[in-house]
């Protein structure tokens, strides 16, 4: 697509998106090339899964996930956290040399063998939306000879 064109609204967050998915591939084959990860079962597709959530939450394109980032996954994961919690979840993630979580940190964090709170959450979310245990509807009705 022709740098030239003054793309505006839908079209330019496409491209934008699109452009943040081509370089968060090349991470992603950086890992697939990696002597430590030879051994992790169905790498392509974690990595492929990974890449999604992560494009979803980096909201200014920048190729990080910042506070506000953070948050509205938090949120959207049904889990929300305080200002301080997610300050804390943020240094677990980059050892505490950064504000933001890149995406080689999270990869990092998501394949590696060390547990991190935001690490537990996502696994977490992800056996939740595999396996849906609550009952719709209201409840059944009931009457006093049922009680305890």
């Amino acid at each position: 697509m022709p740098s030239n064109l003054d793309l505006q609204g839908g079209k330019a967050f496409g491209l934008l998106k699109a452009q943040q998915r081509e370089r968060l591939e090349e991470i992603n084959k950086e890992f697939m090339e990696d002597q430590k990860y030879r051994d992790e079962e169905d790498l392509p597709e974690k990595l492929d899964s990974l890449k999604n959530k992560y494009a979803e939450f980096d909201l200014n394109d920048q190729g990080e996930i910042d506070m506000m980032g953070l948050k509205r996954m938090m949120e959207k994961l049904g889990v929300p956290k305080t200002h301080l919690e997610m300050k804390k979840m943020i240094s677990e993630v980059t050892g505490g040399s950064s504000d933001t979580i890149n995406y080689r940190d999270f990869v990092k964090m998501m394949l590696g063998k060390r547990s991190a709170v935001l690490k537990l959450v996502m696994m977490f979310e992800d056996k939740a939306n595999g396996a849906s245990c609550k009952a719709g509807g209201p409840p059944p009705k009931r009457d006093i000879t049922s009680l305890p």
